[in-house]
């Protein structure tokens, strides 16, 4: 009873926030969306902000799950899974957060208040990389030590473009013409050195 509890709260939540936003958004509206009282709304998430939390957290994990596929992909390279990964990444939040710019506000607030699930959902793609890193290395494609550490700075490399509309307001176009230049430094970097 309570998980489908929890389920018709997220299901308001998300339909006020992508509506009318976060910060116009109450809990007591939020519990009469849902039928019940305030009292027993603040049973299940003690505040607003832990209901965003669970709302971008979903988010996050659905976004690693689908980058995570690529690592399963069928007669791709280590770098074409890279490029992949890259671009995938970018064009997945950039249309989510296009959709709806009032996700954007509230992606910020979570960010600010909660730097530890910031982490936690840039660990998940981390995560990936890595892998990809480790596919590269095992291929001879990549020269790479340590997979964890060079996917940390890949991800430094590349946090523009995980979450484009937090740190600019260019179009996609822009920044995948912007990205390919820096996934072809970065693939330049991890080939593995030539022999003279």
């Amino acid at each position: 009873m309570s998980d489908e509890v929890c389920e018709r709260i997220i299901e308001a939540a998300e339909e006020r926030f992508t509506h009318y936003g976060y910060g116009k958004t109450t809990m007591a509206e939020l519990a009469r969306d849902c039928d019940m009282s305030s009292g027993n709304l603040y049973r299940f998430f003690p505040s607003k902000l832990d209901i965003a939390e669970e709302i971008c957290r979903r988010a996050s994990i659905q976004t690693a799950d689908a980058l995570t596929a690529i690592l399963d992909s069928p007669g791709m390279s280590a770098a074409e899974r890279l490029k992949e990964f890259l671009f995938q990444d970018l064009r997945t939040t950039f249309h989510a957060l296009e959709k709806n710019h009032r996700i954007v506000e509230m992606a910020q607030l979570i960010t600010a208040e909660r730097p530890e699930f910031h982490n936690e959902g840039l660990k998940r793609e981390r995560d990936v990389l890595s892998g990809i890193l480790s596919m590269g290395r095992e291929a001879g494609e990549f020269e790479v030590a340590d997979p964890d550490f060079t996917a940390e700075m890949i991800q430094a490399a590349t946090l523009k473009f995980s979450y484009p509309q937090l740190f600019s307001r260019l179009s996609l176009e822009k920044l995948e013409l912007e990205l390919d230049g820096v996934y072809q430094l970065i693939v330049r970097g991890l080939a593995p050195a030539k022999v003279a």
